[in-house]
């Protein structure tokens, strides 16, 4: 959800008076705002001469909010959006596509598990180059400098045609519909995401086909320091609004997330209980060095059983 900032334009009772009234609490955003005790705001209005119009701008933010939720539906509609053929995107690993019955599905927010050097990021650079070669364009939100363009060369160089012409003039598609952004903090992605979401509404990006967030915890890990509810809530916004985007625009979201100590010297995926229901999938992934086999373990997934696992010895997918 925006800062309160950037929404003047489409709603003029958010002017700079209800800002400052605002900021002299603390709230910035709406996020802010769902934090605050309602009645205390709605009270403090009365010591200001524009009280009623300041009313006016809560009401305007409540409007808000509650267009951001979804509209109550029967269990039909829940049935007929299940059972729909929503299409699989490859990952360009034979293994991986035969694995997840195709590959990543549209409409479908995936999240990719894993300890360092797993292959969380060599498959986002695969699905990527593999996706923005047939399927459309592709939007790589980088948040630790890991997009490598030669490494997506090298990808499509494997995949095309020998002869040198379909090579170069596969990659300038490929290249062409590959957009990478840095994005290295949780104010920065929500900025992305909704310029994302109005031009897809207003059709400006009609054609892309999936969102590569390479980490989404290194993004939400900062704001989750010291136990304040104020990260927590802003995790599960950035979580409802990716969730959103690939539901009404039939978009494939993939995510990375690192591994954290648990209980008793085990690991488990970062950004703790609050996260773990958000993605529609949640792949874990590992990998034995020492014989170049990974996995991939099924930790949540609406049409898969849970702990199902594969290996698979893919060397033109981690070697580099």
């Amino acid at each position: 959800m925006p800062l309160f900032s950037s929404m003047e334009c489409d709603y003029p009772l958010i002017d700079p008076n209800f800002r400052d009234f605002c900021a002299s609490h603390a709230i910035y955003s709406v996020e802010d705002f769902l934090l605050h005790d309602l009645y205390v705001l709605v009270i403090s209005t009365e010591q200001h001469h524009n009280s009623e119009r300041l009313k006016e701008g809560i009401t305007q933010v409540l409007t808000i909010i509650n267009g951001q939720h979804q509209p109550w539906v029967n269990g039909q509609e829940l049935l007929d959006d299940a059972l729909q053929n929503k299409r699989s995107l490859p990952t360009g690993c034979r293994s991986i596509d035969a694995f997840l019955h195709g590959g990543l599905k549209k409409g479908h927010l995936t999240e990719l598990v894993g300890p360092s050097s797993s292959g969380k990021t060599q498959i986002c650079l695969r699905a990527a180059s593999s996706v923005a070669e047939s399927w459309g364009k592709i939007i790589f939100l980088d948040s630790g400098n890991s997009f490598s363009s030669k490494r997506v060369a090298q990808f499509v160089t494997q995949t095309s045609d020998p002869s040198a012409y379909e090579v170069d003039r596969a990659l300038q598609a490929v290249m062409n519909n590959i957009v990478c952004l840095s994005v290295f903090d949780i104010f920065t992605l929500f900025e992305v995401l909704h310029q994302l979401k109005n031009n897809l509404i207003s059709q400006v990006d009609q054609h892309i086909s999936m969102i590569i967030i390479d980490s989404i915890s290194s993004l939400i890990t900062p704001i989750l320091g010291g136990g304040g509810a104020q990260g927590h809530a802003l995790m599960v916004s950035v979580g409802f609004l990716l969730k959103r985007l690939t539901h009404e625009h039939d978009i494939c979201i993939l995510v990375t997330n690192h591994m954290v100590a648990g209980e008793k010297g085990t690991s488990k995926p970062a950004l703790g209980e609050s996260w773990r229901g958000i993605p529609h999938v949640r792949l874990l992934l590992s990998r034995d060095h020492t014989r170049n086999i990974s996995s991939m373990s099924v930790l949540r997934h609406p049409h898969m059983e849970i702990e199902l696992s594969s290996r698979y010895n893919d060397i033109r997918l981690y070697n580099a």
